[in-house]
């Protein structure tokens, strides 16, 4: 977790979400490096019983989730108190989880998109992490689209990872402008 002062005088809270390999670590490393927002890796806060669930190919269940998301939540809330913009990343696959993550916490959410042989690839490439391959296709049949009351944008991840950076970046800086004109 990396903590940055941003220069909104409204916090502002990003989740960046999407399935496995979509990019969410690293357009959550550049909005937290170009925007100075608080960061935190939702996998950071996985209890180490879910990390090896995962590690042996064995998908989360909701029950295995909700303490996870939680955590998130209230780490969330804690900054909200401090006066922190935050970004997070997180699967947030299912609208019940992201109704866990924004209790309380007005979150706006980031949902990288892309076709599941693209992402397949990214995934199989990635080197050091403990979400195998394999459990990618579990994680497309449980996943819910942002729905039309869930403030948040879809961005895709086609094409360079320049390209997707900078289009999550535009849709942040566009969502913490429209929250800081609502408050004055």
């Amino acid at each position: 977790m990396t903590s940055q002062s941003n220069d909104s005088k409204f916090p502002v809270h990003v989740l960046v979400m999407g399935v496995a390999g979509c990019g969410k670590s690293t357009v959550a490393e550049a909005i937290r490096d170009q925007l100075g927002f608080t960061m935190a890796e939702g996998d950071d806060f996985h209890p180490k019983a879910n990390i090896e669930k995962m590690s042996h190919g064995i998908p989360l269940t909701d029950e295995d989730r909700r303490p996870w998301l939680e955590v998130i939540n209230r780490w969330m809330l804690g900054r909200q108190s401090l006066g922190e913009s935050t970004v997070v990343s997180s699967s947030a696959l299912k609208r019940a989880y992201r109704d866990i993550l924004r209790k309380d916490v007005p979150v706006f959410f980031v949902h990288l998109v892309g076709s599941q042989e693209l992402i397949q690839d990214r995934l199989t490439r990635r080197k050091g992490h403990f979400m195998p391959p394999a459990l990618l296709p579990s994680q497309f049949a449980i996943l819910e689209p942002l729905q039309s009351d869930e403030p948040g944008i879809e961005v895709s991840v086609a094409g360079t990872q320049q390209e997707m950076i900078d289009r999550a970046i535009r849709a942040v800086r566009e969502h913490a402008a429209s929250e800081e004109s609502l408050i004055r």
